[in-house]
């Protein structure tokens, strides 16, 4: 007997450390930054049950084997669907600025699509404005209305959206919406998705979160854009989820969420359709593919005509594009460069550049929320300010609520907005979507956005950031440590 169990003893010990060597082995394996690696192996040999269950869980891309073969398979069809889209040659851009072209030209080769001019943008900072202006267009709808969003919360004037919704699906209007399991768990639980898809509305719950598969699929990989798509001609994207900012986390301590959308017309919706489409068939496997434009004239001329690229990121599209895409724009930067990220956790790639870009003379601006809803990310954060500070770059906290809006603003003339923050997540795990914008007048409405944004900021002041505690530095290098894994 005692020697039954010395040697289910020592098989134990033995399943134990080849448990922690096999992890070890595949973290090393995988291609991956060495700060990620390194924060990986500290914690399983710190905490070996713990934090092999959480490398499980999280430290691989795992879109669950279902969803990864329609992925796969749908790219035969939707390449051909761009073929025929490169033969609209009307609606492609020939002439970009230098300040945006690198940028195109990496979108183009990586994405497979030109940029599209003819479009017109409008920039909307207030969420009544944005909720008017998109139910109206609801009301408008001829043919289809599609939809995604991370998280939809019913109550206040998001109710009206959901019954303009239910009233276009009655008229004969093609409903669909796909809305992320976790970011909108709360509202699966009300009455809403039963009444919508009574009204005809399709309604999905993407990426359904289950205990039962949390080793088969990552937990912690969410279709986190914004979307609305109505008639293949006019789409809404941004940073705004569909909640009213009067009723949203109003416990957190953080004040009313400040967002902004743009409402796009023209060809590039078109664009963001063919995006939805993927993300629908990754999520359903039914393919529902958008119709090419067919445009004899552009619908806005160039005076008008915004050109404009979009920027689509997750599993089954271009890795590292957008971390790719962000690094381009700020080397591309000569004058200024100011950005805007609710959670600032850049990897040392992208904060190397934009301390070298602060460094050779640009004026470097980045505008961050004073209050955080997320306490690790914003003690993390706070980790990288005197490195940026030491460069010369300008940070601005924001304190008019959580600055929630992802903007890029390159020179006056290259603008990104969209649903990107300036984190791991955002950079290499969700799905995400980015509208980038050549257009000297577009990027003047951007600017004095962000400019009423800094006005409503206090400027850190590197003297007084040195003075800060010990026990901050402390706090503040502790969360460091965890950033590659936020």
């Amino acid at each position: 007997m005692t020697t039954f169990y010395a040697v289910m003893s020592w098989l134990l010990v033995f399943g134990y450390w080849l448990l922690i060597a096999g992890v070890t082995l595949r973290i090393l394996m995988k291609r991956r930054t060495v700060p990620s690696a390194m924060a990986w192996l500290l914690v399983i040999y710190i905490l070996p049950l713990v934090g092999i269950i959480a490398y499980l869980l999280f430290g691989e891309l795992h879109l669950g084997k279902r969803r990864a073969e329609r992925a796969q398979e749908m790219w035969p069809s939707t390449v051909s669907w761009l073929g025929e889209l490169r033969s609209c040659t009307k609606i492609f851009a020939t002439q970009i600025s230098p300040v945006s072209e690198p940028l195109f030209q990496l979108c183009e080769h990586r994405h497979g699509v030109p940029a599209v001019r003819g479009n017109q943008l409008q920039l909307m900072t207030s969420f009544d404005d944005t909720i008017k202006s998109l139910i109206r267009d609801i009301e408008l709808a001829e043919n289809s209305i599609e939809m995604v969003f991370y998280i939809w919360q019913a109550g206040g004037q998001v109710d009206n959206v959901s019954e303009a919704l239910m009233a276009a699906a009655r008229r004969g209007v093609r409903c669909r919406i796909m809305l992320d399991s976790a970011g909108s768990m709360h509202f699966f639980r009300t009455p809403y998705p039963g009444l919508m898809r009574k009204a005809g509305i399709e309604v999905v719950e993407a990426l359904k979160v289950n205990v039962l598969r949390v080793f088969l699929r990552r937990m912690d990989l969410r279709q986190h854009r914004k979307i609305v798509l109505i008639d293949n001609d006019i789409a809404y994207t941004g940073s705004m989820n569909m909640v009213d900012p009067r009723f949203f986390k109003q416990g957190s301590g953080v004040g009313q969420w400040i967002d902004l959308m743009a409402r796009i017309q023209g060809p590039v919706a078109t664009i963001l359709g063919i995006i939805y489409a993927c993300d629908w068939e990754v999520e359903t496997g039914k393919r529902l593919l958008p119709e090419p434009p067919n445009y004899t004239m552009l619908p806005f001329e160039d005076e008008a005509g915004h050109t404009v690229q979009v920027i689509a990121s997750g599993p089954g599209f271009p890795e590292e594009i957008i971390h790719q895409a962000l690094l381009t724009s700020v080397y591309s930067a000569r004058k200024q460069l100011i950005m805007t990220t609710p959670y600032f956790v850049p990897s040392d790639d992208l904060l190397h550049a934009i301390c070298t870009a602060a460094l050779r003379g640009v004026d470097v601006n980045i505008i961050v929320p004073k209050k955080n809803d997320s306490i690790m990310v914003g003690w993390a954060s706070r980790s990288f300010f005197s490195e940026l500070l030491e460069a010369g770059v300008k940070i601005h906290q924001f304190e008019g609520g959580l600055l929630h809006t992802k903007s890029v603003l390159v020179d006056g003339q290259l603008s990104l907005v969209g649903t990107v923050n300036l984190d791991i997540r955002s950079l290499w795990l969700n799905f995400e979507v980015t509208v980038v914008v050549d257009d000297e007048a577009f990027g003047q409405d951007l600017g004095c956005v962000q400019d009423d944004y800094i006005a409503r900021s206090t400027i850190l002041d590197p003297a007084e950031w040195a003075k800060r505690p010990m026990w901050q530095r402390v706090i503040e290098r502790l969360f460091y440590f965890f950033s590659p894994l936020l």
